[in-house]
């Protein structure tokens, strides 16, 4: 399975793309790496995956949470395109991380290990 796929398809938002992101292309291993990169970055009492590409994500940042309750919760997903999917789980003082974006991020509280940039 490939990791960049040149397919047309339609976004969670509803945008028409002409290629993709295919995070299922990803195992556990490259998901544990990931994490290791936000853990030292980031510190997070929780962490919560937008259906269904930020659950693997979820699955290996939660050894990293840090159980203190005056950290923020973790919003996580595979891609961000337009930022839809994560507004729509956002929580007061929430921080949000995304594998790949394929914009510019347009919510200040969300970053992205990799984002395109041309």
């Amino acid at each position: 399975m490939n990791l960049f796929i040149k397919e047309d398809f339609i976004s969670h938002a509803g945008l028409p793309l002409t290629w993709k992101v295919e995070c299922d292309a990803l195992d556990e291993n490259d998901y544990e790496a990931l994490a290791k990169i936000v853990s030292e970055k980031m510190t997070f009492r929780d962490v919560k995956g937008i259906p269904r590409g930020g659950i693997p994500f979820e699955k290996a940042l939660k050894p990293y949470c840090s159980n203190n309750d005056t950290d923020p919760l973790l919003i996580c997903d595979d891609v961000y395109t337009t930022g839809t999917s994560m507004r729509e789980v956002y929580e007061d003082g929430a921080l949000g991380i995304v594998v790949f974006a394929r914009n510019e991020i347009q919510d200040d509280w969300v970053k992205a290990i990799w984002q395109l940039s041309i």
